[in-house]
């Protein structure tokens, strides 16, 4: 069976609705934690599909946390093989990294459910399924886009949302997985300063959660399936 495996960077992001599409290309899934010791020693070119999901943690923060740079190191290697990778939110950071572009903070926090505006090559991407479909923004980092790839969709604050590189290699600034996952509840306790920032509350988030999520996790799903279909 195909091996999946999904790095977390905090236990609270993990794939959510992502997970289904997954396991219906026929995946096995296996876990790892950056804070597991075991992941200094772990090779992530081996398994046939990557997933990184997200992290309250800046891409630039090397000094804070020290696993960055390796793992760092460890996706250019896979990258470079042109293994299928799937970067969520820190993870699409991750992916800028490692293939050369600057990344840092926006400027702002982008937080809450709404639409991305996707380019003419997103419309002929896994990505047209997200077109009605509002999905949620979480993040107030961002990054240049790399060379040699293709941006997929945008925002007014940030207009650099989503990118591939050819069939394998896949990278989402926003959650297109989250909106049926409990944990969702823990996000607006341990990233309340996040929000608070930046104008949402509490209530409005979960008002927009409740209203959008079904449709944003069953638009995300389309999207990864066909995605997964299309390796080369």
């Amino acid at each position: 069976m195909k091996t999946a495996l999904i790095v977390r960077h905090v236990p609270r992001e993990g794939a959510a609705g992502f997970l289904q599409p997954i396991e219906a290309a026929g995946y096995h899934i296996e876990r790892i934690d950056v804070a597991d010791p075991a992941f200094i020693d772990a090779d992530l070119c081996a398994p046939e599909l990557l997933i990184m999901m997200g992290g309250p943690m800046g891409v630039y923060e090397h000094d804070i946390h020290p696993w960055i740079p390796l793992q760092i190191e460890k996706l250019a290697a896979r990258l470079e093989r042109d293994r299928p990778t799937l970067g969520v939110c820190l993870g699409s950071q991750m992916i800028a990294a490692a293939l050369g572009a600057r990344v840092y903070p926006g400027g702002q926090n982008e937080i809450g459910f709404a639409p991305v505006t996707l380019s003419s090559n997103g419309h002929d991407s896994p990505l047209r399924h997200l077109a009605e479909a509002p999905v949620l923004h979480w993040h107030g980092d961002t990054f240049d886009l790399p060379d040699n790839v293709e941006l997929l969709a945008s925002t007014t604050a940030y207009p650099h949302q989503a990118f591939r590189r050819g069939a394998n290699v896949l990278a989402l600034q926003f959650h297109a997985e989250m909106g049926e996952d409990p944990r969702f509840e823990q996000w607006l306790t341990h990233f309340r300063d996040d929000f608070h920032a930046s104008g949402p509350t509490e209530e409005s988030l979960r008002a927009g959660h409740d209203e959008h999520g079904p449709g944003a996790v069953a638009a995300g799903r389309m999207m990864i399936g066909e995605w997964l279909a299309g390796f080369r």
